[in-house]
């Protein structure tokens, strides 16, 4: 199971505590606990509750195992696009410029869902107001918005992880979401690349349906951690053919 952080400390632990009972009465041993996806190689600050279960037996969720990944080795490699540009499929005009970038782009030629959002004329003269590393702190008084977001209308750190990846980046107003120093919110395959999934891994539908798919899902590099530790467990305990 994964789902907010919450889950496992809301009411001092009671829904914890009902999931762990249900569970063990029909003969599963369960571990839980809370995990940042920046600890498994994920370039985001992602907490998320996790709870991993056996039947009749223990198995224990993965230790953080990872060399952590910044925003810069995550994106720097993809086009330098100002708002409105890109295609939904396009060449790449960089090569890869870190690991990370490398093991993103390894089984694909192609780069989609690279493309920009049109933002407004006012919304390029607010970021364009923004430097590198700043927010809304640096914004005159006209510019101000009433938006509720943590971090809204500031630039991604690049030589750190990014924030959590919602379902609205493409709004800099949602959120950290602006580009490091380019005046834009982040493409549908930056987020991706800061999610983990590999660009070969395409996403279709409105961009709204393409931004929740994003947004909602278990980093991919987590959810190898996770897998791994289960087939380790398989191979360790079952005498089966994997």
């Amino acid at each position: 199971m994964e789902n907010v952080p919450n889950l496992l400390t809301s009411g001092k632990g009671i829904f914890k505590k009902q999931i762990f009972e249900m569970f063990e009465t029909i003969g599963y041993k369960l571990d839980s606990d809370i995990l940042n996806s920046y600890d498994y190689g994920v370039p985001q600050l992602r907490r998320r509750a996790f709870i991993i279960g056996k039947y009749n037996s223990n198995i224990a969720l993965p230790l953080n195992i990872s060399e952590k990944v910044n925003v810069k080795d995550a994106i720097s490699d993809l086009s330098f696009l100002n708002s409105g540009e890109g295609v939904e499929e396009q060449e790449y005009k960089f090569e890869p410029k870190s690991n990370y970038q490398k093991l993103m782009r390894r089984n694909s030629k192609t780069l989609y869902n690279h493309k920009a959002t049109n933002h407004s004329t006012l919304a390029i003269e607010r970021m364009n107001l923004i430097a590198p590393g700043q927010g809304r702190e640096v914004l005159p008084k006209e510019h101000l918005t009433k938006s509720i977001y943590s971090g809204t209308w500031s630039r991604m750190i690049e030589d750190q992880p990014s924030v959590t990846i919602t379902t609205r980046f493409d709004t800099p107003s949602s959120g950290r979401f602006t580009h490091p120093y380019l005046n834009r919110a982040i493409t549908v395959r930056e987020a991706a690349r800061i999610q983990s999934f590999p660009d070969d891994f395409i996403f279709y539908g409105s961009k709204t349906s393409q931004m929740k798919q994003v947004g909602n899902a278990v980093p991919p590099l987590l959810a190898k951690a996770i897998a791994t530790e289960i087939l380790l467990d398989f191979k360790k305990n079952e005498k089966i053919i994997i």
